[in-house]
């Protein structure tokens, strides 16, 4: 993701929420962007520290680029209790990189690794990618759904301005056992094509944003088994704090108001989404 990727996130984090009354998982996060440092650094090690001190004590560090994925490994290597990787080319990476097939090569490499338990960030978005740059992302995205099909692990689509055509591929190459909606965008109506296929949805703290209202309605309707929560962090901190630097820690502001809006205890919804990342992921022990 070139253009996002590069971008300067160094503004002031969100303040840390109150601790979760059970521990669960933040399924999507983009540590390195938040430090900015080597994935053994301190500053990793703060990252996953203050989560922590709120009940989240399980980190899916997601992967966007070749070389950002092999960031991704060296984190899930380094902190082989607190984070497990998926590794991917993004789709705005993937029609802009010099050499496509070496790209896919090193990400067919390193999901032979234990400790990578899905392939993503991959899927659509038509918001970034000009017209004649969108078969190739297609190509890509199919390239993922397969080897994400070969080697059993799960696929964590992006799906910007795309909603049709992502639907569509996935029916044509056929989809894997475990499809994750990472940052969940659709509204309600495919939402329900969503969970009718048993895909997973995953929400991020757009779910609190005053302009999203479809999502809130789109989250109650998702069966407790096919949901998962993340933050996207550094990017899209829930609500007071929106335009803060966003971290792991902040699902625990998430968690709360996905329990509002399915009028849920907030202990047996962090409880549930825990079981579920556990399912899909697997163990996050060594």
């Amino acid at each position: 993701m070139a253009d996002r990727h590069n971008r300067d996130f160094e503004r002031p984090r969100a303040p840390l929420p109150e601790p979760l009354p059970i521990a669960t998982v933040d399924s999507h996060a983009h540590i390195e962007i938040i430090t900015n440092t080597a994935p053994d650094s301190q500053e990793v090690a703060d990252v996953i520290a203050e989560a922590k001190s709120v009940n989240v004590d399980r980190i899916v560090q997601v992967g966007y680029s070749a070389k950002q994925s092999q960031w991704c490994v060296a984190a899930a290597e380094k902190w082989n209790t607190s984070v497990l990787a998926a590794v991917a080319l993004h789709p705005n990476e993937a029609p802009i990189v010099e050499d496509l097939e070496g790209d896919w090569a090193v990400i067919a490499e390193l999901a032979k690794h234990p400790r990578v338990r899905a392939i993503g960030e991959t899927g659509l978005d038509y918001f970034r990618t000009p017209p004649e740059l969108r078969a190739r992302q297609q190509e890509s995205f199919k390239w993922h759904i397969e080897l994400a099909k070969r080697t059993g692990k799960a696929l964590v689509i992006h799906d910007r301005d795309s909603h049709d055509d992502v639907l569509s591929v996935l029916l044509e190459v056929g989809a894997p056992n475990n499809v994750i909606f990472h940052c969940f965008s659709g509204g309600v109506e495919m939402a329900k094509i969503c969970i009718e296929r048993g895909y997973i949805l995953s929400f991020a703290g757009t779910l609190t944003f005053k302009n999203a209202p479809e999502l809130r309605e789109a989250v109650k309707l998702v069966p407790i088994n096919q949901l998962l929560v993340e933050t996207d962090s550094p990017f899209l901190a829930p609500m007071p704090h929106r335009g803060a630097g966003n971290t792991p820690a902040q699902i625990a502001n998430i968690v709360r108001a996905m329990a509002v809006e399915r009028v849920s205890d907030i202990g047996e919804m962090a409880f549930a989404l825990s079981n579920n990342a556990d399912r899909i992921f697997g163990s996050f022990a060594p």
